[in-house]
């Protein structure tokens, strides 16, 4: 803050998501920028006017350059004085036709071949994870990309001659040199986070910005793959920096799933996690994943995430915030059920975790179905984060008791298996229910992965799966077992956390990486038994729009009661859901379009 004096002593640092900065966006309502400067930049100043100092560094080598992401240089490896090369696996899919590829994704940056003869690498295809790979012959593409329209080489491009398919996955095998010491970026995080916290000046005696405030408390946030992030440091027990103090005291780990990354082993790629289509090979997916001891029964292996962090005296106070997506293409259930998915598991005392019913991994408006077959879900959840931030900050600080978690659970069935969800969803006229969910393998990395943190088997081989499980729907196809947001309590139509791709965007079985759906409920009942649809019309719902508005005012009101939302964003949430209102009334039953969801803008 300007004034140290109006500041909260608090440190909040974001591990940013592929060099973006996420928490002024979610939090403060605010325009993302990932070098915010202006007003429009702060949006609310909601974290600023709770006093926080925010941080943010780089810690993923393989951010590209573009938007003004963060970027961050770390090491090559080398042994003995001479360069490593080893095999790497690179696989890609395509939504559009195209004849050229990164061997990386997400504005990430991929390892370089070593030889640029496609006869010592071997390119394959298949139509999903356990499919057979048939082999492309060498003569058929090339290491090389498209540039100003010309073919020009390239060790981190593939061009194939007859085209990349939609949805296929096409897998590169190949010698790669310049391997990064990866994990040196979560030990930067950790760095920076000590460095502001505890030290007066830097090595060069340089005084502290923060030194005449510095911060009592600090907190890390982060969405997504910035979430996993969190996970491994905890893991690894890299929170505690040299001097063996946690360096942050509370972690909000938001749609994380249940996995850690590709964030510390040769040859790493931090932007590859498994999903319920792609990238089944990178081991993101690992045991453990419960923050309480378990056993897997199939490797024997008895672990917790918080193993180390336990061991040391060092567990912080730790938030998981989940949507319905993450249940199914990013292995949620698996934080918080034995790997079997026979039991619930209990979570550590430390840890609470709360699942928004309905939402989908991010809060976005889509105009358009993309390459999904439903319009996407509209559902914010940015409100209850808002909420629980506090809460947290009140618990690690001052012992003051958070909200009680909220999650789908096996022993009151709201949490079950994708046969048991397609038996309980309604039978909306035009919606392809979804036939199985994210169920990530047991990966056969070779001897050293454990110990070294190297990959001798590439490809690894695929073990027996996890066992993963979905929340499940109510009569109107919305997930029980979560905190239902006035969106959900007070609906319009039936929010989903997953959405199938379209045929001509390849792999129909599949579901697509972070969208959820979005059905409208019919108009009138009329319209309802003229389509068919088993869902009570919006007129049977609600006779009038202040009926509707009485609906949504009661279930946010309800909310703030229970500590899981702000009384000072009941008004934004009746406002957007009223807007709601008038662009689903006015949308034509039957139309494909969606831009009729920018009423939830």
């Amino acid at each position: 803050p300007a004034d140290p004096a109006r500041g909260n002593r608090r440190l909040l640092y974001e591990v940013n998501n592929r060099g973006n900065l996420g928490m002024l966006g979610f939090f403060n309502f605010a325009r993302r920028s990932n070098r915010p400067s202006t007003a429009e930049h702060g949006g609310d100043g909601f974290l600023m006017v709770l006093g926080y100092t925010l941080l943010w560094s780089a810690w993923n080598w393989d951010v590209t350059e573009g938007h003004e992401r963060l970027q961050i240089e770390l090491p090559v490896a080398i042994q003995d004085g001479a360069p490593i090369t080893g095999l790497v696996a690179a696989e890609m899919t395509v939504d559009e036709p195209t004849d050229a590829k990164p061997v990386a994704w997400g504005d990430s940056r991929g390892y370089p071949a070593v030889s640029l003869d496609t006869a010592r690498a071997r390119l394959t295809v298949r139509e999903d994870q356990r499919g057979t790979r048939r082999e492309i012959a060498p003569d058929r593409w090339q290491f090389a990309r498209r540039r100003d329209g010309r073919l020009v080489a390239s060790p981190t491009h593939v061009y194939l001659a007859d085209g990349f398919e939609p949805g296929l996955l096409y897998e590169l095998v190949y010698e790669a040199g310049e391997p990064r010491v990866v994990g040196l970026g979560l030990a930067a995080i950790r760095d920076a986070v000590s460095f502001f916290r505890f030290a007066p000046t830097d090595a060069a005696g340089a005084p502290n910005p923060l030194a005449l405030a510095m911060p009592d408390k600090a907190l890390v946030f982060g969405i997504s793959q910035s979430g996993r992030v969190i996970q491994h440091m905890l893991l690894e027990a890299l929170h505690l920096d040299e001097a063996g103090r946690m360096v942050f005291d509370g972690a909000f780990v938001h749609v994380a799933g249940g996995g850690k990354g590709s964030f510390n082993h040769r040859f790493a790629q931090t932007t590859r996690h498994p999903s319920q289509h792609e990238d089944h090979q990178y081991p993101a997916d690992i045991f453990p994943f419960t923050t309480t001891p378990q056993r897997d029964p199939v490797t024997g292996a008895e672990a917790s995430v918080l193993d180390r962090a336990r061991a040391a005296g060092a567990v912080p106070y730790l938030f998981y915030t989940m949507t319905s997506t993450e249940y199914w293409t990013r292995s949620a259930s698996l934080l918080h059920t034995s790997v079997a998915g026979a039991a619930d598991a209990g979570l550590d005392p430390r840890a609470r975790l709360y699942v928004v019913a309905g939402a989908q991994h991010g809060n976005y408006v889509l105009p358009d179905r993309g390459i999904y077959e439903n319009c996407g879900n509209p559902m914010d959840h940015r409100a209850l984060a808002r909420a629980l931030l506090p809460a947290l900050d009140r618990w690690l600080s001052a012992g003051t008791p958070p909200p009680e978690g909220v999650h789908p659970r096996l022993a009151d069935g709201t949490l079950g298996p994708v046969d048991a969800y397609r038996a309980r969803f309604p039978s909306i006229p035009g919606v392809r229910v979804p036939e199985a969910n994210l169920a990530p393998p047991r990966l056969e990395l070779g001897p050293r992965f454990a110990g070294e943190g190297i990959i001798d088997r590439v490809p690894p081989g695929l073990g027996a799966p996890y066992v993963t499980l979905v929340p499940l729907p109510d009569a109107d196809g919305i997930d029980l077992g979560g905190i239902r947001l006035p969106e959900a309590a007070a609906p319009l139509g039936t929010y989903t956390g997953w959405n199938l791709r379209r045929a001509e965007h390849g792999a129909p079985q599949a579901l697509g990486r972070w969208g959820g759906s979005f059905v409208p409920f019919a108009p009138t009942e009329a319209a309802r038994l003229a389509a068919g649809d088993p869902r009570p019309s919006l007129a049977a719902r609600y006779p009038t729009k202040e009926a509707y508005e009485a609906r949504v005012h009661a279930a946010a009101e309800g909310l703030v009661a229970q500590g899981y939302l702000l009384a000072q964003d009941v008004g934004w949430m009746v406002a957007r859901s009223l807007r709601a209102y008038d662009g689903v009334l006015a949308h034509e039953p039957g139309a494909t379009d969606c831009r009729y969801l920018r009423g939830f803008l």
